[in-house]
């Protein structure tokens, strides 16, 4: 169905593991037939008079990816030391939903915006996941989506992707997922991430064009999923990351050194399967999340619940582990009230006490980023917590730091797992003079996390593929958070600047054609 790519050492120096990803799916009567069943099961089991309320507005997606559009309108003066590449990543379904939608369901797309000498250059395009290439193949939407999972019209669904799977109409081999969660780079290599699914590698060219190399499997190591949100050690230059799924062992935590081995798994027990969206590192000890949002699809049927549902009758346990354990037989357990967390800010040690900073949510739904009701996105509450684990007398306490609604926090990567302070900034009134507005030629949906690229990396090149090779820019303020329009901020600075770090954030909802990238200063 697809070009055969040969496979290509990436990323300058050993350590692979980056295959090139041809799934073979099949046409046919088999496919055919399926499909019409499919047809049937959703005309009399599932409700399409619901609008997807996160299929319409900026949450919609563009049809089109758009390619390096060069010197577009800047308002104001782009600093020189603002030289380098912000990119977002966020769903941006291809294919029109067979039924149900999750925001969590949409394929990967990367927005890049190159900014060299005052100038800037815009680009948009799909992260070329196994997925996307066979409903590409098929013309359509194929695979089960996450807004499925709810009741007997779930189940069903989930015995019809497992049936296109048995008949080799869909390729399971490199995976199904859609790499449109965040983006991290480590051991030369710019990787998209979806916690149902291995690592994608990117690569970035000098023109800020964005081009998808294959699936990251550490040279067959990785056998299991790998989280959205690992963390690099900006001292050590490891990255630590972990997988969670349905299948026991729930939880399986990875060390990758800083050349790009990854080390032995340590499966960490678990009574349930959960969804762990993220979790933290300090310098000596990872930290775990063993919260009750819970893989249940008894309930899902029984009580018409999506697959993952939040059970309000366990606590919330966080585990300590350290950093190189090779197994899980030094972790310590802390209870708190129960919540749920999808992301932390940061984590750090203070003598015989780890220190979380997190956004914590209480009694989630996830109907809440599903379905037709705008207000419904509205009604999550999260707040900035501190928690802390005494690993001496194994007591653990939590404090709120703000009012709701907090999410998406960024942390200036060079005090990952060390102490930081936290500044909440009202994204709305940050600032009321821009330095500059770049105007987009074409309208970018919400989405999820990002990255500012600078300039030193982008001019050093890998040594096989070209690539551009990016990084992690060190700035001198310590830490901001705050919530805009679903999109993680820029923050950078640099030698050349004026002291105070900029910003890049979105303006404005709603589906106008036009958007633009407004830089400010943060004092």
């Amino acid at each position: 169905m697809a070009e055969v790519e040969k496979q290509q050492p990436y990323g300058g120096g050993g350590g692979g593991g980056v295959v090139a990803v041809n799934p073979n799916p099949q046409k046919g009567v088999t496919s055919k037939v399926i499909d019409w069943i499919e047809k049937l099961i959703v005309k009399y089991m599932y409700d399409s008079s619901i609008p997807h309320h996160y299929l319409s507005g900026n949450f919609a997606p563009v049809q089109q990816e758009t390619p390096p559009t060069k010197d577009l309108h800047v308002i104001g003066h782009l600093p020189d030391c603002l030289n380098g590449e912000f990119v977002r990543v966020g769903p941006n379904p291809k294919f029109v939903p067979v039924a149900g939608y999750l925001w969590f369901d949409g394929d990967g797309m990367v927005h890049g915006l190159r900014i060299k000498d005052g100038k800037a250059t815009y680009v948009s395009r799909y992260v070329r996941t196994s997925r996307m290439k066979q409903e590409e193949y098929f013309g359509g939407a194929k695979f089960m989506q996450i807004g499925d999972l709810k009741g007997w019209f779930g189940l069903i669904m989930v015995a019809m992707q497992m049936l296109r799977m048995k008949m080799k109409v869909l390729d399971g081999t490199y995976g199904h997922g859609t790499a449109n969660t965040s983006i991290i780079y480590h051991h030369g290599k710019v990787l998209a991430l979806s916690e149902g699914d291995k690592p994608y590698v990117l690569k970035v060219l000098e023109d800020g064009d964005l081009q998808t190399i294959g699936l990251l499997d550490y040279d067959k190591r990785l056998q299991h999923n790998f989280t959205g949100h690992p963390k690099v050690d900006p001292i050590t230059g490891e990255m630590f990351t972990f997988g969670y799924s349905h299948k026991p062992p729930y939880v399986t935590y990875r060390v990758i050194s800083k050349d790009g081995f990854m080390h032995d798994p340590v499966p960490i027990t678990v009574a349930d399967p959960i969804m762990m969206h993220d979790f933290a590192i300090t310098e000596n000890y990872a930290i775990f999340m063993d919260l009750p949002m819970i893989f249940q699809p008894k309930e899902m049927v029984k009580k018409n619940t999506l697959i993952f549902s939040f059970n309000e009758t366990k606590k919330s346990r966080f585990g300590v582990l350290p950093r190189y354990a090779k197994n899980e037989a030094t972790i310590k357990w802390f209870e708190l009230p129960n919540c749920f967390i999808f992301h932390n800010a940061n984590a750090w040690e203070e003598g015989d006490e780890i220190v979380l900073i997190t956004c914590r949510l209480d009694k989630p739904d996830l109907d809440m980023v599903n379905g037709a009701v705008k207000e419904k996105l509205e009604n999550f509450t999260n707040e900035l917590y501190e928690m802390r684990f005494n690993l001496k007398t194994g007591k653990a306490s939590q404090k709120k730091l703000s009012a709701p609604a907090v999410d998406f926090p960024r942390v200036n990567e060079s005090y990952t797992g060390r102490k930081s302070y936290i500044n909440v900034i009202d994204a709305k009134t940050m600032s009321p003079d821009p330095v500059a507005v770049v105007e987009m030629p074409s309208r970018v949906p919400y989405g999820f996390h990002a990255f500012f690229v600078t300039e030193p990396h982008l001019c050093a090149c890998f040594s096989f593929y070209g690539a551009i090779q990016v990084g992690y820019q060190s700035f001198p303020f310590l830490s901001n958070v705050y919530q805009s329009n679903s999109m993680s901020p820029l923050i950078t600075s640099s030698s050349d600047c004026p002291p105070a770090p900029a910003r890049a954030r979105s303006n404005g909802c709603g589906g106008g054609r036009l958007r633009r990238l407004k830089i400010t200063s943060l004092w």
